[in-house]
């Protein structure tokens, strides 16, 4: 190749520069805003043009904080973990991504110690788009931070001509966040908090929507048996459920719908769970740490899937006490990481 003229060097590296600009705005993850939504609830706002763009409603990202940004506190990086964070809402023209944490661990504690204007490592999306059916009735079940997840798909399962009933439970009432997004997500939503001493009701904001104190299975028999008055949306009508939550709360629908809810979900043969088992590589079956177990119910046969390849699930083959298990795999490590975390920011703040 020739030797290049002094203009078409200056030329040449121009264009360089401007396509690595071009490359940093799509791909470089940085924090636009860092929202408190409830007592244990964090929302992560990132400016990620490409991670945005090749979102499709069910999926999620693996994020973690640079070591190299982390602060160090009495010799301890407080660099997180690979988290997977759903994009709650993802805004395509601007590039950005909301990310929702439960802090209950101390990789998700650190969310709130991230800074405007830090970068992030984001990878994906990764998981598999929620198949989103067209001319049905879908019920969806969420429990806690599950809702987070739900925003989308809702939307998602509305714009393709779906009806959307839409069952929000909480703990406590100060538990919901983006509600907002929750309606949008749903024709009618049912919002119920657990029972407990001093525990308030959620007031609906929309004429058609209704409220209960219980747990969630409570609340559908309640809603079925006409307890909480009309019925815009019947469970007879139900063709498909879509439940996340804790793994407990999806065991106790997989049990229900063959016990208490089953004279009522009449036509609804077909339910999926978002299935939360532990994750670390989230690349798609490269480490196995997210292996789920199903067991077939008409022949007993056992296999194993990759949850970060396909997060939803046939509720119907999922081995929930495995799941457990499996989940509760390092709490003695996640309770001394939680407590030197503990002592760890309160020497920051000091």
């Amino acid at each position: 190749m020739a030797d290049l003229n002094p203009a078409q060097q200056s030329e040449r590296d121009a264009a360089l520069k401007a396509l690595f600009a071009r490359l940093d705005e799509a791909f470089k993850a940085t924090i636009v805003a860092i929202n408190r939504l409830t007592p244990t609830i964090i929302e992560v706002v990132v400016k990620a043009p490409m991670a945005a763009e090749k979102f499709h409603p069910g999926q999620f990202y693996r994020v973690q904080n640079y070591e190299a940004f982390a602060p160090v506190v009495e010799g301890t990086v407080l660099a997180a973990e690979g988290l997977a964070l759903t994009g709650a809402e993802v805004d395509k023209e601007k590039g950005t991504i909301s990310l929702i944490a439960l802090e209950m661990g101390s990789s998700s504690r650190l969310c709130s110690t991230w800074k405007v204007g830090d970068p992030l490592v984001i990878m994906g999306v990764t998981g598999t788009p929620t198949d989103i059916p067209t001319g049905k009735t879908v019920l969806l079940l969420g429990g806690g931070l599950g809702n987070a997840v739900l925003f989308s798909i809702g939307k998602a399962l509305r714009a393709a001509g779906n009806k959307v009933i839409y069952f929000a439970g909480y703990k406590y009432a100060q538990d919901r966040f983006k509600v907002e997004d929750v309606e949008a997500a749903a024709d009618i939503i049912i919002w119920s908090v657990d029972k407990g001493e001093g525990v308030t009701a959620i007031t609906p904001t929309r004429p058609q929507d209704k409220t209960f104190v219980g747990n969630i299975l409570e609340c559908m028999l309640a809603y079925a048996k006409g307890e909480l008055g009309e019925q815009p949306v019947s469970l007879a009508d139900v063709d498909h459920l879509i439940v996340i939550g804790s793994d407990r709360m999806m065991a106790a629908v997989k049990s229900a719908r063959f016990d208490v809810l089953k004279p009522y979900l009449n036509k609804a043969h077909h339910a999926i769970g978002s299935i939360n088992s532990p994750m670390q590589c989230m690349m798609k079956g490269i480490c196995a740490q997210c292996l789920c177990k199903h067991v077939d119910a008409e022949t007993g046969k056992e296999y194993f899937v990759y949850s970060c390849y396909d997060q939803d699930q046939d509720l119907d083959k999922v081995d929930f006490p495995h799941l457990n298990a499996r989940l509760r795999q390092n709490t003695v490590q996640e309770k001394l990481s939680n407590l030197w975390l503990d002592y760890l920011l309160e020497k920051q703040q000091s």
